[in-house]
């Protein structure tokens, strides 16, 4: 008897995670920077920093990365709180990560301290929007951004793009995946988040394979994209839709892995 499509799918995604799904494949991924902060309150703030600057060459990220939180060291949490704005504009003075100067950090973090002190801590700012009956995190995170650009205007122009504006906010949902999901790869610590209202984030890698495994049709990795990619997903694992999203993304990023092979094991010419 012929086993039904999605059950095939789901075997052979399933296999793609449990030999992809580990540490030791993560490198070179600004998610390796998250990892030795045990403090939630530094982990969300790292987070953030290392999914925000997620843009360019990868080599360039991970400089860029390991300089801010090094300006911060040891702890980016304390480091922010008992700092004023002059402070961390002196810190990191001479910043620059492409299109991401010296400003436009500082005025990001000052931002970030300015919600800890509002709502305790940067889940909780994203929390006072997620509703019980909401399909996915996108109205908290519309909400949070926004939240966010009252002390950073800017952060709407493209450094934390905002839903609203039809961007799949890849950074963002980035950012999300690591903080709330949790395995061998993620490190989450969001647990108040559901893990079934994630979204995919959307990069070329991933917009590429959506295509080639016909999860999506659309041309433009755009929000609408994300939604039906996320939702293709969530037919095979409805608790868990980003739940294969590194293991795919490593097949377009690392050169010991053969997307091809992938493919030809979906059935797909």
């Amino acid at each position: 008897m012929k086993r039904p499509k999605e059950t095939l799918q789901k075997e052979i995604l399933e296999e793609l995670y449990s030999r992809y799904n580990h540490r030791k494949f993560v490198h070179p991924d600004p998610l390796e920077f998250l990892y030795p902060y045990t403090d939630l309150r530094d982990r969300e703030i790292v987070a953030l920093i290392a999914s925000c600057l997620a843009y360019g060459r990868v080599i360039q990220i991970l400089r860029s990365v390991a300089s801010v939180l090094g300006r911060m060291d040891p702890s980016p949490y304390l480091f922010l709180m008992n700092a004023s704005y002059k402070q961390i504009r002196a810190s990191f003075s001479g910043f620059k990560h492409r299109f991401t100067g010296e400003e436009d950090l500082s005025s990001m973090l000052w931002a970030v301290r300015a919600a800890i002190e509002e709502y305790g801590s940067l889940q909780q700012c994203f929390m006072a929007e997620l509703k019980e009956d909401d399909e996915t995190v996108l109205p908290a995170l519309t909400a949070f951004v926004k939240a966010l650009s009252l002390k950073f205007p800017r952060c709407l122009d493209g450094f934390l793009p905002c839903p609203s504006k039809r961007s799949a906010c890849k950074r963002l949902h980035l950012f999300l995946r690591w903080m709330v999901r949790r395995d061998e790869v993620d490190p989450g610590g969001w647990d108040l988040v559901p893990v079934s209202k994630l979204m995919v984030p959307l990069d070329t890698h991933m917009h590429r394979m959506g295509l080639v495994l016909r999860l999506t049709t659309r041309k433009q990795a755009d929000l609408q994209t994300a939604i039906e990619i996320t939702n293709a997903f969530r037919k095979v694992a409805p608790h868990d839709p980003v739940r294969y999203d590194f293991a795919l993304t490593r097949l377009g990023i690392r050169d010991d892995l053969s997307p091809q092979e992938f493919i030809a094991a979906c059935g797909i010419a």
